[in-house]
This record gives C-alpha cells, structure tokens and sequence, in this order.
C-alpha cells in the first residue's frame, strides 16, 4: 500500500486531502489509483492513517479514513547527524542510508578539510538531498521525512550542540572508547542526540580539540578507519541497536 505525507492542517475529522501536485501526479499517472483504492498516509507530525480514496480531481485527492495509529516505526530518540559535506554523490547516499536507518534529521556542515564549495547555488543540493530522504521514507514506511537542513559552518554547528541530551563525536585518532562503551554507561535514554561526522579526511586537530573542549563524547567506532559515507551509517546502526532494540 502507497503512502503519502501530508500537513497536520490537511486532516479532517473523517477525510484527509492531498493537495501536493507531486503527490497527485503519483497517484493519477504511476499508480493509477482510483476511487476505492486503499492508501496510507502520514500526518508528518504523530499519527498515520489508513484511508479510502474517495475523490480525485486535479488539485486535490480526498481519501475516507479508516484506520488512526500513532507512528510506530519512528524510534524514540531523535538522531541529528551533522555530516560533514562529502564530494560527489556520497551525500546523497548518506541521507538514503541513514533515513532509512531512523535518523530524525541532517545538517550538512562545512568544516575546515571540506572540499567542496557553496558557489552560490548550494540549496539546490540541499533540495536534492530532501527528496532522496522524502523517497526512503516512502520505502521504508516512516512516520516522518527526516528534514535536511541548511548548510552550516563549524562554529555555527558547535552552538547547536548545547540543545542535545548527548553529542556523539567518532574520532578516526580516538582508540580507546568504544561508542558501546558511551551508550551502555548512560545513566537514562536521551530524548535527542547529535552525532559528528567529518568530511573526507575528518576534522582538523583544531577541530576536534574544539569538540572535546566542549564535552562531546569522543568515540572509535572500531579498529578499521571507515569513509564517511560509511561512518554515518554505522554509527547510527550501533545507535539504534543500543537504544532501541
């Protein structure tokens, strides 16, 4: 069964309505979806639906609901990844990878070894990179599109890091604390946790002095250096199996 995401505002008491041109396009022209045809949608906020399309017309798809849930694929901690902005399309595997994998949402960073540049058109990346994860989502069945954020420097990314419960920081020079070790010596579950991933090449020393001086968990992530298309990944699968399975 397809599902949509819609705005809280677009659900009624008994119907909801999508109103996204993609979105309609999708169901008219690829699915081939018509009235009495079953669909699922999210409210992007904390409940998703089963509905009954009951009207399409060329502005609006007007779905019955059947069925009222709260999200239950979406974890219990939110994840932020501040991801140090790799070359090429490596990004664009990063958000696949790790929406998939249940992060809350991704900043990409722009740190002192990275090597790509913001010539002036860099949100439409940014916009590129949202569809990859508005796309996982729809295969894996989340509750919500995990936003990716806009692009951001070192220092401003170290303010944000005081609104986190946890600040996790893998550290290719870090030998001796295991993320295992951060997440099993927790006195309670975070509500919200950052995790830090460099760019090809990771963090200048500066940078990481930076970090530790601000109290992030310095981490290995084990014995083999990963790319940092790997590194995410990873990390939030180790994440995600301490708290939450």
């Amino acid at each position: 069964m397809s599902r949509f995401f819609v705005d809280a505002s677009d659900v009624g008491e008994g119907t909801i309505q999508i109103v996204s041109k993609d979105d309609i396009r999708h169901i008219t022209k690829v699915l081939r979806l018509s009235a009495g045809d079953r669909i699922e949608v999210s409210d992007s906020t904390q409940w998703e639906y089963e509905a009954e399309i009951v009207s399409i017309e060329d502005t609006c798809v007007e779905a019955r609901i059947l069925d009222k849930q709260k999200f239950a694929r979406e974890p219990q901690v939110q994840v932020t990844l501040f991801q140090g902005i790799p070359k090429q399309s490596k990004m664009e595997t990063v958000v696949q990878k790790c929406v998939e994998l249940g992060v809350y949402s991704i900043v990409p960073v722009f740190t002192e070894r990275t090597v790509v540049a913001d010539k002036g058109n860099f949100d439409k990346k940014r916009q590129r990179w949202q569809k990859v994860s508005a796309e996982a989502v729809k295969q894996c069945r989340r509750g919500i599109v995990p936003q990716i954020g806009q692009a951001i420097g070192f220092q401003q990314m170290t303010e944000h890091l005081r609104d986190f419960d946890l600040v996790l920081f893998p550290y290719e020079n870090e030998t001796g604390r295991t993320i295992k070790e951060s997440l099993r010596g927790l006195a309670e579950k975070p509500k919200n946790l950052a995790l830090i991933i460099g760019p090809e090449g990771g963090f200048s020393d500066t940078e990481a002095q930076r970090l530790k001086a601000l109290e992030a968990d310095c981490v290995t992530l084990g014995r083999t250096i990963l790319r940092t298309e790997t590194a995410g990944p990873a990390a939030l699968s180790m994440i995600m199996y301490e708290l939450e399975l």
